[in-house]
């Protein structure tokens, strides 16, 4: 994919996001963060109905974007999709990463979970080795409450050396004091100073060989961490960043030689490219170890669990499956049996209408084919499709809903996993086959959520070929 500074402008070729500016002081907000942390929640509450969405150029990818004014300044917020690393694996994690790294949003506000913050941290290390322009966001205070968890924000924006706001977004609480960190790194008015991650003697030592080579190379983006990604380079990555350099750092001969010297310095370590990542990413966690028992308090190690006993019995191989079974079962039982009665008013009530059209064309004396066309064949298929699909979806989904908000499931798509994978398929494809249970639509709509391509496709493909449910509507009885 890729992104360059060009792409912010209005002479783009198309093939890259288009963010245009309406005057050269407006500025570009990434807001990003793991899954389920609020983000889209802060976005909204932002931007409210000054918003757009649309796919990434050339992937299967939403992005959001909208916009925000304060202080006669406009902000061009873009809401990229959540990720819990940079180090991509998907389709997503590509454009998470590719954006931070090659979109030069003048600010990335990283939104955390402060029930969880320590797994949040992760990311946030990874933006600052990025990008100096961020501002912590600690959404869910309210929650964190209730948990009795106490965050120290003076502290853990003293240990990352960015602006710290504390936010419950849901109550719009805190979202103008992260506005105002925002515009003002935005703006220039406030330095950051995040600290360097150490990743060991090893790996310093690498990194110090090749950053007289890579920085005279590089501009927009920092030296050190291009170097970091050198030692572990996928395809992706030196795809997007040959694009926004113009030309292709990894095939440099120079660099190329001294990473020959490099890794066979690192093997003589026992350090090979396979456990690179993992040294590297244990140090990322470490480190968010250490500063969130800094900054962090709970009434005691065991304050959370009650869910870890509920995780036990839903996930459990004995009773995980019997209980979605049961769960899963029920919902289609209220959703058939209790759509039969709307299903039969409504039938009742459109067709009486249609019998009373009929009844008026007959009384104009309007050709046959005017009846045909618009009572028989336009206002039937209507009645038909409200009749037989509106009270099934209105009982299904609001049931689903409170499924996905007590946080069931994604154990439904971790029991299935290992029988989905047998399959050559994903543990989700078993959400979107029950979202496309009477109508595969919602489920060919649904995989969406599915990171893989290739898993992607495959459950598209099997969502295409769930039947319908069977239900015949009353009316279908009726005499013609």
């Amino acid at each position: 994919m890729g992104l360059t500074r060009k792409s912010t402008g209005s002479a783009v070729d198309g093939s890259e996001l288009v963010i245009r500016k309406s005057n050269p002081d407006d500025r570009i907000i990434a807001l990003a963060g793991n899954p389920n942390v609020g983000k889209s929640t802060v976005f909204n509450a932002l931007t409210g109905m000054k918003q757009h969405t649309g796919n990434w150029p050339g992937k299967t990818v939403s992005n959001a974007q909208g916009e925000y004014i304060r202080n006669g300044k406009r902000f061009i917020m873009v809401d990229i999709p959540g990720t819990y690393s940079l180090m991509a694996n998907s389709a997503e994690e590509e454009v998470a990463r590719d954006f931070i790294c090659f979109g030069s949003p003048d600010t990335t506000i990283v939104v955390t979970d402060a029930t969880c913050l320590e797994r949040n941290l992760n990311l946030v290390l990874q933006t600052l080795e990025i990008t100096e322009k961020v501002v912590v966001c600690v959404n869910l205070l309210d929650e964190a409450k209730k948990k009795k968890i106490r965050i120290d924000l003076d502290e853990l924006s003293l240990q990352l050396g960015v602006p710290v706001i504390g936010t419950s977004a849901r109550d719009g609480k805190g979202l103008n004091e992260l506005m105002d960190e925002v515009e003002k790194v935005a703006f220039g008015a406030q330095k950051t100073y995040p600290p360097k991650l150490s990743y060991g003697p090893e790996v310093e030592r690498a990194i110090e060989t090749l950053l007289p080579l890579v920085a005279p190379k590089v501009s927009g983006i920092p030296a050190r961490w291009v170097c970091l990604k050198l030692l572990d380079l996928d395809e992706t990555l030196r795809e997007s960043l040959a694009k926004f350099l113009g030309h292709d750092l990894a095939g440099n001969v120079a660099i190329q030689t001294a990473l020959s010297t490099i890794w066979e310095k690192l093997k003589e370590k026992e350090i090979a490219k396979d456990t690179l990542r993992d040294l590297v990413v244990s140090k990322i966690v470490e480190r968010a170890e250490q500063i969130y028992q800094l900054c962090v308090s709970a009434p005691k190690s065991g304050y959370n669990s009650r869910d870890r006993k509920i995780d036990r019995v839903l996930t459990s191989k004995a009773t995980g499956i019997p209980i979605m079974i049961l769960l899963l079962g029920v919902i289609f039982w209220i959703t058939i049996t209790g759509a039969n009665y709307p299903s039969e008013l409504l039938s009742t009530g459109l067709f009486w209408v249609e019998d009373r059209l009929t009844e008026f064309c007959l009384f104009l004396g309007a050709p046959s084919w005017v009846q045909g066309l618009f009572v028989e064949g336009m206002y039937r298929t209507l009645a038909w499709v409200v009749s037989v699909m509106l009270p099934p979806m209105a009982i299904f989904f609001p049931l689903f809903t409170l499924l996905e908000d007590s946080g069931y499931l994604p154990r439904i798509a971790f029991n299935m996993d290992k029988y989905f994978k047998k399959a050559c398929a994903h543990g989700k494809q078993a959400l979107t086959m029950a979202m496309g249970f009477g109508c595969n639509a919602c489920g060919v709509v649904g995989c969406r959520i599915i990171d893989s391509p290739r898993e992607r496709l495959i459950a598209t493909i099997t969502n295409n070929f769930v039947p319908c449910n069977g239900r015949f509507p009353p009316f279908t009885k009726r005499k013609q």
